[in-house]
């Protein structure tokens, strides 16, 4: 591997297991919004569709083409619409619960901490998240994960989400960084690789599901862990 000074992550879906901190919120709310009685007999179902609208606006809100507060508004109430939910039955304050009480969970990727205090001896680390402000800052904090990482930089308050160059410029900036001394970890294969591909800077694919790599895609590894021997 090429010799690297800085290494930038990814948060969501890389560091921090998004899909099983919103499962674990998902029943929760499901329990107690008692939304068996309101004709949804899976929670599995629900769970699962959320998760495929979720992903769906956060490609778009990746890419700007919609905001945050579509997005916000819009996951939930389609995926009730899509389970045959009357619009007067959705629970008015679930949003509201998700994002109060899916940002406190901890559950990240297997050896998450071990393998960032070993790239912590060799490199300077360094977050990027397309993440919302509050929500990536009381994820960072309940999993105590700040530690790590020398700058953190979340696309809201920069106001340009990746793959814009220009979050990658800003991160690389603060960091004091040149690219290419620099490697970003990623799972979104457009916003983190192809973002930093097209930046200029070095990418590894975070893939745990194994799914088909794409030809561009140099380097990719299954598990975080991995990193260890890599780098």
């Amino acid at each position: 591997m090429k010799k690297y000074k800085h290494i930038f992550f990814d948060l969501d879906h890389t560091i921090w297991d998004f899909d099983k901190n919103a499962e674990e919120t998902l029943f929760e709310l499901y329990n107690a919004y008692s939304l068996k009685e309101k004709g949804l007999h899976s929670a599995e179902l629900f769970i699962e569709t959320y998760t495929r609208n979720n992903h769906q606006l956060w490609q778009q809100y990746h890419s700007g083409a919609i905001t945050k507060q579509h997005l916000r508004e819009t996951r939930f109430s389609k995926t009730f619409a899509d389970l045959g939910v009357a619009p007067e039955m959705i629970p008015e304050n679930f949003e509201d619960d998700y994002v109060r009480i899916c940002p406190t969970k901890c559950n990240l990727f297997p050896q998450a901490h071990e393998t960032l205090a070993y790239l912590q001896e060799k490199y300077c680390l360094h977050l990027i998240s397309n993440g919302f402000k509050e929500s990536t800052e009381c994820k960072i904090e309940g999993s105590l994960l700040a530690k790590y990482f020398d700058t953190i930089v979340i696309s809201e308050v920069v106001g340009v989400n990746k793959p814009d160059k220009a979050i990658f410029e800003f991160a690389t900036s603060g960091a004091k960084a040149h690219k290419t001394e620099s490697l970003m970890v990623g799972d979104s294969l457009e916003a983190d690789i192809q973002g930093a591909l097209n930046f200029g800077m070095d990418a590894i694919y975070f893939n745990p599901l194994q799914k088909e790599k794409p030809d561009y895609v140099n380097q990719q590894i299954h598990s975080l862990c991995e990193l260890m021997n890599l780098l």
